[in-house]
């Protein structure tokens, strides 16, 4: 899956957000940064895993976290799936699977007996300097906060 490893330099990024807000990786200077990549706004794994960060959303902001999800679906789809759920955080587009690639999870996937590609369902942590702190390759959707709040508490 994923090239990176943990104590690695995050890869950077710069991308304008639904809202058509820039975000770039430097804007999380000095903070916790959980950038979490996902398949498809809207199907069920994904929605789970969006509102279980979302519900959890005001007890990551106080240990100093901020929260991005990244997808290749379009700014409009970002918006839609936001509004829908009333998510806090930005969700950033990357149709062109940029910040995807560099961050190593697109990849073949199988699923019933098909193999195709896609996107991986990861997390990295980045820490205030810029560092991947933590890597999270198995994500339990329903549990994802808690499994990054038990290594962060």
């Amino acid at each position: 899956m994923t090239h990176l490893k943990e104590g690695d330099a995050a890869p950077d990024f710069s991308f304008n957000t639904a809202e058509e807000e820039k975000v770039s990786l430097k804007n999380f200077a000095g903070k916790k940064l959980i950038l979490y990549f996902y398949p498809k706004d809207n199907t069920p794994t994904c929605t789970v895993e969006a509102c279980n960060l979302r519900d959890h959303y005001d007890e990551l902001v106080q240990l100093g976290f901020d929260v991005i999800g990244v997808s290749a679906d379009s700014e409009k789809s970002h918006q839609n799936f936001k509004t829908k759920h009333n998510l806090p955080f930005p969700l950033l587009a990357d149709t062109e699977k940029k910040l995807i690639e560099s961050y190593g999870v697109w990849g073949e996937k199988k699923m019933m007996g098909r193999t195709y590609m896609g996107i991986h369902r990861v997390t990295f942590v980045i820490n205030e300097s810029g560092r991947i702190e933590k890597i999270y390759t198995k994500v339990k959707s329903k549990e994802h906060t808690e499994q990054i709040l038990a290594d962060f508490r």
